[in-house]
């Protein structure tokens, strides 16, 4: 069996490093954390592996697994290429924004480089461990290293997603747009209600049917044919009149509207037309 080191005692260490070791694909040896306590902490949860607070304390591994924070993956990686021999294995990182050249040192040292990043909250580290199946993962890298990587996720239950490292940030903004961004989009619905007199409790039982019944058809017809409304309809003089009140009513959530309005245009080009 392979051994893995977990770099990073956090959340998305613990609970990869658990699963990977009780689907026996890889045997967890080292977990480095920036104190002792929370290396001792990650092992436990993890239920395998040494506690080390310091890289020089590591050991030759086969697979190292970096999941610390994103400014740390370039420092990180570059103390452990001068700590440990790393020819020969695969050093990976879990940073939805950040691609695997980051690894560059690693590669010099003459290790096979990936990302993997699972694309779900690790808030609470329990659940997510005991539900893991099914978790989407986007993965990029060298050959050599996702030879190794795809089958262990596929022991775990992820679905690996191979993403072009060229575009990995423009994949991690499409989180934020199904995500964060969603819920600021809802937030303008819900006030713009209640600046109709509408009470904020009631906005929301008016805001739900609509959003999810759109979230619903979006993604079973695809976004295109799920557009409707004033845009869609071609109705441009609903749209201004529409512009002008949100933005007399307030600047920010008005230029908000201005800013939805083109990318809508173009979608309802695209509904018209039947191209993807």
């Amino acid at each position: 069996m392979r051994a893995l080191t977990v770099v990073g005692g956090g959340h998305v260490g613990r609970v990869l490093g658990r699963l990977f070791s009780a689907a026996g694909v890889f045997a967890v040896q080292d977990v480095l954390a920036r104190s002792a306590d929370s290396a001792a902490q990650a092992v436990a949860f993890i239920g395998a592996g040494m506690p080390v607070t310091g890289k020089g304390a590591m050991r030759p591994a086969d697979i190292f697994m970096l999941t610390v924070t994103d400014d740390q993956i370039v420092p990180a990686c570059e103390a452990l290429a001068a700590a440990v021999p790393l020819r020969g294995a695969v050093v990976f990182h879990c940073s939805g924004a950040l691609a695997s050249d980051r690894l560059q040192a690693a590669r010099a040292a003459g290790a096979y480089v990936a990302s993997v990043h699972p694309i779900r909250s690790f808030a609470d580290v329990d659940a997510v461990a005991a539900g893991f199946a099914g978790t989407f993962c986007g993965v990029e890298g060298d050959q050599p290293a996702l030879d190794v990587l795809l089958p262990a996720l596929a022991a775990i239950g992820a679905r690996a997603v191979q993403i072009d490292p060229a575009a990995k940030t423009v994949y991690h903004a499409a989180a934020v747009f199904a995500s964060n961004y969603l819920v600021t989009v809802i937030d303008a619905a819900l006030r713009a209600y209640q600046a109709a007199g509408i009470p904020e409790a009631v906005a929301r039982e008016l805001a739900r049917p609509l959003a999810l019944e759109s979230m619903e058809n979006a993604f079973r017809l695809g976004a295109a044919p799920a557009l409707t409304g004033p845009v869609a309809r071609g109705d441009m003089a609903t749209v201004l009149r529409q512009q002008d009140a949100v933005m007399a009513w307030d600047a920010e959530t008005g230029q908000l509207y201005r800013a939805l309005v083109p990318p809508t245009i173009a979608l309802a080009e695209r509904k018209r037309t039947g191209k993807p």
